[in-house]
């Protein structure tokens, strides 16, 4: 016998005890652990098998076809093996842990159902997130700096007079926010463009409670900052949102507006069937425009790089004309006869 058949002995015959040992481990593994282990031990990157596959480059070359043949069929038999067994094991670890009663009634459906503002507003962030969009969060306690200051909203602005806004009585002249915008001063303060965030949330107003306003409501609004961003990609995005909430025939027409963080606004209208069911033509539903340049220089950005447009609207609003109420104060009142309608 010469020196190469003795070579390709020695290695061919490790293979049938090493896969005999692989499926025993395999059948006493008792949890997907174990299972994981004997895995890695065999048929990982640096297991006992893949050990072989690797040595088959220093056989002579007529005899590595049928020593890798023997290998690959090891191979193949250990991964089906290993996956029957975690099947099992799968199984095993759904079972509950104690003796259970089959035959006792099944659990009762959970009560109640998401409020019709909490499902508009998933809505909302369903369709944005389609267009690569990520949801942001802050405070609804707010400070004047992020509220007003840093958006370019002057000391002598109505919005800042307290017939307007909440102010609390702490430090620094707390607030309640009066929109999101300001979760968008704090996001662009902790990060580099590009960006592209929605922000839903509660904020706060001054207002009498009538069928039309709440002192407390829900508004999301959106900011995308990037380099070459214009108003058509604003306009773009406004018609793909409205039409998949409110449906296909929805047109959209935008109107010159006055916002200081803005430059050039415009305030949204849009017409559709369920406009037109209100007796209108065309509905406001929205303020927007092109981030003003000096909200850009507050938190950091060079404007002469980075352009970017900002939307926000009520989400009662959308609320409003998509299920044909009239009156906001409905969704606040907690009555479960109009509840149980959504």
């Amino acid at each position: 016998m010469g020196p190469s058949v003795f070579v390709f002995m020695s290695f061919t015959d490790q293979i049938e005890p090493l896969k005999q040992s692989a499926l025993t481990e395999l059948r006493v593994a008792s949890d997907l652990v174990m299972l994981e282990q004997a895995r890695v031990d065999y048929v990982g990157v640096h297991g006992k098998l893949t050990s072989l596959l690797k040595q088959l480059g220093s056989l002579p070359k007529e005899e590595r076809p049928a020593a890798g043949k023997l290998l690959n069929q090891a191979k193949v038999e250990l991964e089906h093996s290993l996956a029957e067994r975690r099947i099992e094991l799968e199984l095993k670890a759904a079972l509950p842990k104690e003796p259970t009663d089959f035959t006792l009634p099944g659990r009762r459906p959970a009560l109640g159902k998401l409020h019709p503002l909490t499902q508009v507003t998933e809505d909302i962030v369903r369709s944005f997130r389609k267009i690569g969009f990520v949801v942001a969060d802050g405070p609804e306690v707010e400070n004047e700096y992020h509220c007003f200051d840093a958006l370019n909203t002057p000391a002598d602005h109505p919005a800042r007079d307290a017939q307007d806004t909440f102010y609390l009585s702490i430090p620094n002249k707390a607030l309640l926010r009066t929109h999101t915008s300001s979760v968008q001063i704090r996001v662009m303060e902790k990060q580099q463009p590009p960006i592209r965030i929605i922000v839903p949330g509660r904020v706060y107003r001054r207002d009498n409670a009538d069928a039309t306003h709440n002192p407390t409501f829900q508004q999301i609004e959106g900011l995308y900052v990037d380099k070459g961003v214009t108003v058509g990609d604003l306009k773009g995005t406004v018609e793909f949102v409205f039409k998949e909430l409110l449906g296909a025939d929805v047109k959209i027409r935008f109107r010159p507006h006055y916002f200081s963080y803005t430059e050039p606004s415009f305030e949204i209208d849009f017409s559709s069937a369920l406009v037109k069911k209100m007796g209108k033509d065309w509905l406001e539903i929205a303020g927007c425009g092109m981030v003003h340049p000096q909200v850009f220089e507050t938190v950091g950005y060079d404007p002469e790089v980075w352009t970017g447009w900002a939307f926000g609207f009520g989400i009662e609003r959308i609320a409003m004309i998509r299920y044909g109420i009239n009156d906001i104060r409905l969704f606040y009142e907690n009555d479960v006869r109009f509840l149980r309608q959504f």
